[in-house]
């Protein structure tokens, strides 16, 4: 039939409507519980189940804990279950929660920009060596994780914890995450401006507080005065980086909307500069929308740089300044310089801005344990530090040495193996917890990491050049595979041999600061855990012999060929 006049719909096929769901965002209406995590948080507060563990769970062992705080309430206060020994990585994704819940958990110290007294030390390194089997992994979020930890101990390892001012609120759990900040605060001699006045402001209002506690989920942030742009600022939801106003001085330029994971999206600005006064109240106002605005509906979609990506940078600032600051609008602002180094993560010796020193120093991989956190503690205060930072690179800073303390410190730390003077493959080798630990994870990172670095100084002692290697044990991305010069994201595959073994995709030529961008994956590039010392060493032998002068190895990689490559 014909279209006419009288009968358009003969044109075309009669579209089938539907009601549209909508994406589970409060501020338009949409309360109903949209999946099981939602219904878990209407039904109670996460922050309310620290008295249950308490007074319940403490009391009556692990198989009192009700389901729904086990695998989901007990976030709010840092602990998950961990991966119950013995269970290969092909039965991650095939298992039921249960079956891979250990009766053990991890336990997730929370250091809001990296800060540490050597007396916090002190008892982060007691309770690793009393409660947790001398376990104290450095996180590339500035935290310190426990494994092995019994819910019998939970209520004295918190009294321990608080009693220094130290807490593992909100560690986990659909909330706002620590808050990373420049390990250098205050003393950096280069430093912009020093952000700690804002960092404890934002902690002051947000933490414990039930107007954060119920997030679409976890909300991360950063905030950092150093040049060096050293908070990794564009895969946080938001971030304060420092700059300089033309006409107002130092303050931050905003970013929102960044992460990784198995969607990763960089940062956007705003184009904003904000004063430190008002850091406080931009950042609640930015909470608040992913809150009030954020994707409840489907939890893969529920990240701000979903809102942030189908948004828009201009509309985010415009609700941002309508809806949450009372109409003030934010002031237009520059962009941060490019930092002058690839290398961000203070490792050395460098003078402070009062003329004493710090010096960065290099464990492997994050990895270190309770006895060692202790005898850092120690080996600081001979030197006449109080402080020991952590790093966003799962590394560490002894701060206020007298220069002619600093030759024995870094001494004193050569001997714990903890080095200052690192090799490159040592300084810029991370690798996330991995199948040791992790329910999600497919293949080993610590240990791997760890004799990756070993293998690596044997084979390339001359090699010098700035190189990031992240290793990761699933597609998740906690160790940042996608923004590394070399990205391995582990998965199970084949080898030469028709075997099942553990392997990693390769991503290469990411990067942040300098030319942020994601790797680049090289079709059908995968490596088995034996083979990977062997590939590494070729694909760097291959960039020494083709690159051009000054040419960082992220650059050459979006130029070689794959077969260079492969």
């Amino acid at each position: 039939m014909a279209a006419t006049p009288e009968n358009p719909a003969a044109a075309a096929p009669r579209r089938k409507v539907s009601r549209h769901r909508g994406e589970g965002q409060w501020a338009v209406g949409h309360f109903t519980p949209l999946n099981g995590n939602e219904q878990t948080k209407k039904d109670d507060d996460g922050l309310n189940v620290r008295t249950r563990i308490e007074t319940i769970y403490s009391k009556r062992g692990f198989d009192s804990i009700d389901p729904g705080d086990l695998r989901g309430r007990m976030r709010w206060w840092g602990l998950y279950t961990q991966r119950r020994p013995g269970i290969d990585g092909g039965k991650t994704a095939v298992l039921e929660p249960e079956e891979l819940d250990d009766e053990y958990f991890m336990l997730r110290v929370r250091i809001d920009g990296g800060r540490l007294t050597t007396r916090q030390l002190r008892v982060v390194g007691e309770i690793s060596q009393e409660f947790a089997r001398g376990t104290a992994d450095i996180t590339d979020r500035q935290n310190i994780q426990y494994h092995w930890i019994r819910i019998e101990d939970v209520p004295e390892i918190w009294n321990r914890l608080e009693g220094v001012g130290l807490s593992t609120v909100t560690a986990c759990g659909d909330t706002p995450r620590v808050m990373i900040g420049s390990p250098v605060a205050g003393i950096a001699e280069d430093e912009i401006i020093d952000a700690t006045p804002a960092l404890e402001e934002i902690k002051r209002r947000v933490l414990n507080n039930p107007a954060y506690s119920n997030l679409p989920r976890k909300f991360k942030t950063a905030i950092s005065g150093s040049p060096l742009l050293d908070v990794v600022h564009e895969i946080n939801d938001v971030s304060f980086v420092g700059v300089v106003h033309p006409e107002h001085g130092p303050g931050f330029d905003l970013w929102v909307g960044g992460g990784l994971s198995t969607n990763p999206k960089l940062g956007v600005r705003l184009g904003a500069w904000v004063p430190i006064e008002d850091v406080p109240d931009v950042y609640e106002g930015v909470i608040s929308i992913f809150r009030d605005y954020g994707y409840r509906r489907l939890r893969n979609r529920a990240r701000l740089k979903f809102l942030v990506a189908d948004w828009g940078p201009e509309k985010f600032r415009q609700v941002l300044q309508d809806e949450y600051l009372g109409g003030r609008r934010l002031t237009d602002g520059p962009a941060p310089e490019q930092p002058s180094s690839q290398w961000r993560d203070h490792i050395g010796v460098h003078r402070q801005n009062d003329g004493r020193f710090y010096v960065g120093f290099a464990p492997r991989v994050g990895r270190v344990d309770g006895a060692t956190l202790t005898k850092i503690a120690d080996l600081a205060e001979a030197h006449g530090s109080g402080r020991v930072h952590t790093t966003v690179e799962q590394k560490m800073i002894v701060l206020d040495v007298e220069q002619d303390q600093v030759d024995s410190l870094v001494e004193g730390l050569e001997a714990l193996d903890l080095t200052a003077r690192p090799s490159t493959f040592r300084r810029g080798t991370m690798a996330c917890t991995g199948i040791e630990f992790c329910k999600l994870a497919i293949v080993e990172t610590k240990q791997r990491g760890a004799q990756l670095i070993d293998e690596l100084e044997r084979r390339l002692p001359e090699f010098d050049e700035p190189l990031t290697i992240n290793l990761n044990g699933c597609p998740n991305a906690c160790a940042r595979i996608q923004v590394a010069d070399i990205g391995l994201k582990g998965q199970l595959m084949l080898d030469a041999d028709g075997e099942q073994v553990e392997g990693y995709q390769v991503h290469l030529g990411g990067a942040l600061g300098l030319e942020a961008g994601f790797g680049r994956k090289v079709r059908g590039l995968k490596v088995t855990s034996a083979e990977l010392p062997d590939y590494i060493e070729r694909v760097l032998t291959r960039f020494q012999a083709e690159r051009e002068e000054g040419e960082r190895f992220a650059a050459w990689t979006t130029r070689a060929s794959e077969e260079a490559l492969s």
